[in-house]
């Protein structure tokens, strides 16, 4: 898969994740106590969806372009709120010409009392996430190898919030170091809230990283997949997954609700939206 997230911002596997992440945010604010959000891969930021990059491969137009202004059923539309008020926070007249990374899905959902630590490595990219955070008082971009990051922040100081794990999967090992990197933090923080995508291109990867988190016994694990399109000969993807460990209680109920809706609005030709728990 191509690093540069330009490419791909805005598309469904974007929608899945970050409506996911925009859920277990408000989750998080049902408490008053302060919690942190710690992105080890956080891109840019904020992505131009008339850049080259978006319009070389037009996948914002099959993803938050079909989400945008859509009706949507009165408990998906509920749920999915906040996700969509953080996309319209990028778009003030009203028109979509700007997709949110996390790091801004983020930055939407905090309170006074909240912080976010987002990391990138890749200079452009890095330069320009540290632009747009600079102005956010609870927001600080750091630019550091994200699997570094999530040896040297976590477990954070205030002791709630979550992890947000979205590696580029352009190495053959990335669902290896994935796993491995999940159980190796969850052994400094076992309360902590981590939020993990991949992409599906066959089942070999996500049902490995299954497998481990089976082995290394995480006993709190929710899976969402959801797949929108029958695979393509040029490798254009579609479908995903989002693994939740220490999910809120709710979620499970929400996210059915959430990628039926999803789904539904999001298909180009066979779909599927699977949740399930993975036990050990």
């Amino acid at each position: 898969m191509n690093y540069r997230h330009a490419f791909h911002a805005g598309s469904f596997a974007d929608v899945l994740k970050h409506a996911i992440l925009a859920r277990v945010l408000v989750h998080l604010r049902g408490k008053t106590t302060p919690f942190r959000v710690i992105d080890i891969h956080a891109g840019a930021g904020l992505y131009d969806l008339a850049s080259q990059e978006a319009g070389r491969t037009g996948e914002w137009r099959d993803g938050i372009g079909r989400l945008f202004d859509a009706a949507l059923p009165a408990e998906a539309g509920a749920l999915l709120a906040p996700y969509l008020a953080a996309v319209r926070s990028c778009n003030l007249d009203g028109a979509l010409r700007h997709y949110p990374g996390s790091p801004l899905i983020a930055c939407a959902l905090l309170r006074p009392q909240d912080r976010l630590i987002a990391c990138e490595l890749e200079p452009v990219a890095a330069a320009a996430l540290a632009d747009r955070l600079r102005a956010i008082r609870q927001a600080k971009a750091i630019a550091i190898d994200g699997w570094v990051a999530l040896g040297a922040y976590v477990p954070p100081n205030e002791r709630r919030g979550l992890v947000i794990l979205d590696p580029p999967y352009e190495q053959p090992d990335e669902f290896a170091r994935l796993s491995a990197g999940l159980a190796a933090a969850l052994r400094k923080w076992p309360t902590g809230i981590y939020v993990a995508w991949y992409p599906i291109k066959g089942r070999e990867g996500p049902d490995a990283l299954a497998g481990a988190l089976r082995r290394n016994g995480i006993e709190k694990a929710l899976r969402l997949e959801m797949t929108v399109a029958a695979p393509t000969a040029d490798g254009r993807l579609g479908g995903c997954g989002v693994i939740v460990v220490n999910p809120p209680w709710r979620l499970q109920s929400e996210a059915e609700i959430m990628l039926a809706a999803l789904s539904d609005r999001l298909a180009r030709g066979a779909r599927s939206a699977v949740v399930d728990r993975i036990a050990p």
